[in-house]
């Protein structure tokens, strides 16, 4: 291995240590508590060195939510690579499964990142940053309505575009777990956000399907 190769490597490796004492910072603190000198601590690294790698808490901060989406893309490119063998009823509950389990992969970082999606606070990013998240936004968005797209060819489903359809179903699901989490707040630790998503997308489901195939249901 040569220099250059173990540099970089070395690189990512302390990038990758800051990341996950943030997490553990944020996760404890909460992200207007948190301190890039909590985090540095946390690292066991001098806060010098955080500022090598991310040029403020927000970027850090936003660093970690792009997790989320790049979990959400694996996952619903997995419901891509096999949506010939899936009806439409079948592609709307894989879509389902695939966010719940984003969800519960990273509450707290996914709840952020819808915070995050509609904030100022992506005018202060890197443009290579923001750059990524957008496009991993844009990817997930594109392969929902993708996988619109043959039902709607072929009738099955309302002649609608397909990205509004994803659009909205991206909106029904960002909505419900926003809501769920403010609730919490008021409930206690009563969880109801799957039951909520399960309706909702029953909802979805039956109100995209085309007249012909409401009589079946």
């Amino acid at each position: 291995m040569g220099i250059q190769e173990r540099k970089k490597r070395e690189k990512e490796r302390r990038r990758q240590q800051i990341l996950v004492a943030a997490k553990r910072v944020f996760s404890t603190k909460g992200f207007t508590k948190a301190t890039m000198e909590d985090i540095a601590k946390e690292a066991e690294l001098s806060p010098g060195t955080l500022y090598l790698y991310f040029k403020n808490k927000d970027e850090l901060f936003s660093s970690l939510s792009i997790r989320i989406l790049q979990y959400l893309n694996i996952r619903l490119e997995h419901v891509a690579s096999i949506k010939k063998e899936l009806t439409v009823d079948q592609k709307i509950e894989a879509i389902r499964e695939a966010m719940h389990d984003v969800y519960k992969f990273d509450p707290l970082m996914l709840v952020n990142m819808f915070h995050l999606q509609s904030s100022e606070t992506l005018k202060s990013l890197s443009p290579d940053l923001i750059a990524e998240i957008k496009n991993l936004s844009k990817n997930s968005l594109a392969i929902i309505a993708h996988l619109f797209d043959e039902e709607i060819h072929s009738g099955v489903v309302i002649d609608k575009p397909s990205m509004v359809l994803a659009d909205i179903m991206w909106s029904m699901f960002s909505g419900i777990v926003l809501w769920e989490e403010s609730k919490k707040m008021i409930e206690g630790d009563k969880d109801f956000l799957e039951k909520t998503l399960d309706t909702a997308f029953d909802i979805f489901r039956r109100g995209i399907k085309t007249t012909l195939l409401k009589k079946t249901l």
